[in-house]
């Protein structure tokens, strides 16, 4: 790295990360609930499974919006020395991370089966839908302000998450057409590179 410079990386890639991950995990431990009568039963697993899906998304979509939005009104413009990180290593760095917990919470979702079938697989589908809508804001504002978001990856959490964390003091901006991602986070599509 250049003297001077600092490694980004892109906010919403952080905050994208997850949301596959959470998803899948969560389809399939649903998949498994279906064929799993459980105490309760599949009627009602469902059903409770459903609100969790609905509360889960709410709540990780809106959750520390305040907390983006005042981090990126303090934007400060990247350097020429500074690193933009490519988006599958956030993706990566972030999975690595998190890849423990992310095996607990499938287990836990496929354990739920026999309590309240799919309603803990449909939780976890929540939260990843919840990131993903979260990342799609985020994708919005860059969109409307013109400028991608960029974090210090040192100022990130050690399993590479907590993009609007107590340790990031404010964001880095670049133009819309840098890095490998497009707003939001997602694979940037060959055609707008060009």
């Amino acid at each position: 790295m250049a003297r001077g410079g600092q490694g980004l990386v892109r906010v919403a890639v952080v905050v994208r990360a997850g949301a596959a991950p959470l998803w899948w995990a969560g389809v399939f431990a649903a998949g498994v609930g279906l064929l799993v009568p459980g105490i309760t039963g599949r009627r009602i697993g469902v059903m409770a499974g459903a609100a969790l899906f609905i509360v889960a998304a709410a709540v990780v979509s809106y959750g520390r919006r305040r907390r983006y939005t005042a981090l990126g009104r303090a934007v400060v413009r990247a350097g020429k020395h500074d690193v933009l990180q490519d988006r599958a290593v956030g993706v990566r760095n972030w999975r690595r991370g998190h890849r423990w917990w992310l095996l607990l919470a499938w287990l836990l979702a496929l354990g739920c089966n026999f309590a309240v079938p799919v309603a803990g697989g449909l939780l976890l589908a929540g939260c990843g839908t919840g990131l993903a809508l979260k990342a799609a804001w985020l994708g919005r504002r860059e969109r409307a302000e013109d400028a991608l978001l960029w974090v210090r990856v040192d100022w990130l959490a050690p399993n590479g998450g907590r993009p609007a964390g107590k340790a990031v003091k404010a964001y880095r901006s670049t133009g819309i057409a840098a890095g490998d991602a497009a707003p939001g986070g997602a694979r940037r599509r060959t055609a707008a590179l060009v």
